[in-house]
């Protein structure tokens, strides 16, 4: 949001910042700062990041690993967003391009070992999972009622309809993201569920007063 053309160039905004005389890409350099924040510690975790900024009535997200974005548009279930999966044929050849191997163990892993191929930390396979976002935009109407941001506990066990029609069924979107986390804990996930509503409240346009001659 500190980049001067937030407004202007939003997608450029969420991709690069510039300080000072160096331009960084922001997701990138959390990335950095996410590493450095571990230097001196025996851990080596990593997290996804699913990111929507709404100015005027353009919807930018931008996303990294599994975690999803969806958006409901007359109670049809729209991705926003592409899971980050080692399996996924672009990642798979941009993996191996880079030197890295994607093989099954219990499912398709970076290296036997991670299970999506973008993230924020994760030192040791850096070379491979990339903080790299990938952005889609989308222009907003009166037809779309809700967004749903969520982590992979939620999205291994319910489906993206289920999810629209989950949360469609409550008006306040805390509590339509509490039914959606039960839902996923309720169906068995094993996973972290993160989960954030968000509603549109579009303003109705007053009605227009007849001219009397």
């Amino acid at each position: 949001m500190k980049h001067p053309k937030f407004i202007t160039d939003t997608k450029l905004a969420i991709s690069a910042f510039k300080n000072s005389d160096i331009l960084c890409e922001t997701y990138p350099q959390t990335d950095v700062d996410f590493l450095d924040s571990e230097r001196n510690t025996y851990r080596d975790d990593g997290s996804t990041a699913s990111t929507a900024v709404l100015v005027g009535n353009h919807l930018y997200v931008a996303n990294v690993g599994d975690s999803r974005t969806i958006i409901s548009k007359a109670g049809e279930a729209i991705p926003l967003s592409e899971d980050h999966k080692p399996n996924r044929t672009d990642e798979r050849k941009r993996i191996e391009n880079a030197g890295g191997v994607v093989m099954w163990a219990g499912t398709w892993r970076v290296g036997g070992v991670l299970a999506m191929s973008r993230a924020f930390g994760d030192r040791m396979l850096k070379q491979f999972v990339v903080a790299e976002p990938e952005i889609q935009d989308k222009e907003i109407d009166e037809e779309f009622e809700l967004l749903v941001l969520a982590s992979d506990g939620l999205w291994d066990v319910v489906p993206n309809e289920d999810a629209v029609s989950l949360a469609g069924a409550e008006e306040e979107p805390e509590k339509a993201a509490r039914k959606l986390t039960e839902a996923a804990f309720t169906r068995g996930s094993a996973d972290n569920i993160t989960c954030i509503v968000v509603r549109f409240h579009h303003e109705k346009a007053a009605p227009v007063n007849p001219k009397h001659e």
